[in-house]
Parts: C-alpha cells; structure tokens; sequence
C-alpha cells in the first residue's frame, strides 16, 4: 500500500474508531548548551485522583505487593507524583531520568502462566523501579530488555483498566518508549522518539506524524483532542519553541507546549474517559535537576530543588501534600514531610 494511503487509513481509523481512552502528553526539549527538559500532561475523566508528591531516598526497600512480588532496593533517590496513593505516575530521580506512565488502550500484558516462575511487577510500581534503579535511558532499555519480571495490569478505582505504557527520558535527551502489545515488550528507543500520547500504538503514531511533516506545521496542524492529533502538534511545537540555554526560559517553552496539547476545564464526552480535561502538568529540568508540578484549577506551579533535597540512605520516605491543597505553589523544597510508604495497588484476584 501505498505510504499516503497508509497513512489516509490510520487516519480514518483514528477518527471514526469506537471510543478508546486517550490521555496525556509527554514531549522532550533539546535546548543549547545540554538543557534538556521533559514535559507531560495527565487527561482523565475524574478530576479528584488524590494526587501526591513524594520524596524517596537511596537505600530504601521496596516490593510490588503482588501475589508474587518483585522485591528491589532504590539505588537512586527520586521524587514522584503519585495517583490515588498507589501508583506512581510520573517522576525524575537525582540522576535526572525521568518516567513517565500514560494511557494505551491497546497495551495487553505477558498472560499469566504456573509455569512462568518470574517475580511480577504492577505497573503501578513500573515508574517506581526505573526511577529507583537507572541513571540513564540506555540503562533502563538494557534493564527492562531482559524481561526479568512480568509486568502485570491493575483495575484504576474507577473501575477503568490500567493500560499503560512508558516513556523514560534522560538528562542527555536519549530517550525510550516501553509498550506491550500482545503480550510481547515492544521498545522504541532514540532521542528522536520525543513525543508520547496514547491511541493508537506507537509505531502507528510515527506513521501519522510523518503524513504531518509532509504537509507542515506552518502550514497546518490538527487540532481536536484527540491522541493522533496532540501528537503532531506536540511534536512540531516542542522543537519549534525557543530553543535556549537559559532554564527559565526552557521550562516556560515547554509549560507553553504542554498548555497547546491540553484539554480545556470542563471537556468531557459521556462513554469516552479518555476524552477529558488536563488535571495537571509535569516538568522536569533534567540538567538543573528542578521538578515543577502544576494543578490545572490553581494559578500557581510547584517546583522543587534536587540539589537542597536529602536524598540520603536512612533519610526516609516524605510527602508534600497537594491533595486538597489548593493554594500551594512556589518553591516546596522544604515542604516535605515525613510519611510512611504507601502500597502499590495490584491487580484484583
């Protein structure tokens, strides 16, 4: 088949397919002189998600909490945004690796099997251990590549399958996307895979954003909301924003990229969970090591210094409080609290 009818397909299909869940966008930014930084979005249909922050130190043992868990000790220190206190969904370690978990309705897992004797990971816990256990994105592709462990899916309590799959960026722009698609790990990995959204596959989302290329950006971009078309634009704004050594600026093009590929307050399409609006944003500085949060309903964005972070052995698990706390914002570096440890959610038996 021709490459433009090819492309017409997947378009069609991406249009008129029954309803899938599409949510969030993550894009990397290659600044001057090494300024790399990672932004993403997090769409869902239920506006309270109990969000979190946290700090976990080196040294700290962690388990999946599944049937039969993968147990692991955090090498590197890291801080995390956290859903309904038990899953991580995004985050960067001391290292200035970032994880990122998004939606993917088509992500079917390594079936369960008696003779499979491999510990099991919930990919509530999947962002957890790459941040706890690489420095690097070439790291974590070596690591996740030998399939030590099976990966296994969680209902959200919302009832909603948690589909997932991951994009691992670091301080270098190298960067990966980890997906599993029947039953088999399937990994993409180079800095030029900058962009994630959801639907459909990846490899289908690189055949769309080619068809864009070729008619481009300046000329015209898509504009729903939809994964296919967050895609195109993500990935022609993310490179066509100023370009800068200088961190402020590099953190405020990528705000501005993320607010473009955003779902206004208020969007939501009854039957379709996916189809709703931005909760908040992530963006990890990766060279000056500074994570910044922002609430979609609150003026202010949240940011925190990994260089005035404690991340020392024995230091213990802390959590900065944004659930049901509307007015913070600024720098939370010294907002963190002492807090025990949470259990990852797992699957239902």
């Amino acid at each position: 088949m021709p490459f433009r009818r090819a492309v017409a397909s997947l378009l069609c299909a991406s249009l008129f397919a029954p309803a899938v869940a599409d949510a969030c966008t993550r894009a990397v930014y290659f600044g001057k002189e090494g300024q790399t930084v990672t932004g993403r979005t997090m769409d869902w249909f239920v506006s309270d998600m109990d969000t979190n922050m946290w700090l976990y130190p080196r040294g700290l043992e962690r388990t999946s909490s599944t049937r039969t868990p993968l147990n692991w000790k955090s090498k590197y220190g890291s801080v995390v945004v956290t859903i309904y206190e038990g899953a991580a969904a995004d985050g960067m370690n001391e290292k200035g690796l970032v994880a990122n978990l998004l939606y993917l309705a088509e992500s079917k897992y390594p079936a369960e099997d008696a003779a499979d004797k491999r510990p099991t990971l919930s990919i509530a816990a999947w962002v957890q251990y790459v941040l706890d256990s690489y420095a690097t994105t070439a790291e974590a592709v070596e690591g996740l590549r030998k399939e030590a462990f099976r990966v296994v899916p969680i209902l959200a309590p919302t009832g909603e399958p948690g589909t997932v799959h991951l994009s691992v960026s670091d301080a270098s722009g190298d960067s990966a996307i980890f997906e599993y698609i029947d039953g088999r790990l399937r990994i993409h990995h180079g800095r030029q895979y900058q962009v994630m959204t959801n639907s459909p596959t990846f490899d289908a989302q690189l055949n769309l954003a080619k068809y864009w290329e070729t008619i481009g950006g300046a000329t015209m971009l898509p504009g729903t909301n939809r994964a296919s078309d967050r895609f195109a634009r993500a990935s022609y704004y993310i490179n066509e924003a100023t370009q800068t050594a200088d961190p402020r600026r590099a953190v405020a093009a990528v705000f501005s990229v993320m607010r473009n590929v955003s779902v206004p307050i208020g969007i939501k399409i009854p039957g379709q969970p996916n189809i709703a609006d931005t909760l908040w944003l992530t963006v990890s500085d990766q060279k000056n090591k500074v994570y910044y949060y922002q609430d979609t309903n609150s003026p202010s964005i949240v940011w925190v210094d990994f260089r005035k972070l404690d991340f020392s052995q024995g230091s213990g698990a802390r959590k900065l409080q944004l659930d049901g706390n509307p007015d913070i914002g600024g720098n939370q570096t010294g907002g963190f609290k002492t807090a025990e440890v949470f259990k990852f959610m797992i699957p239902h038996d």
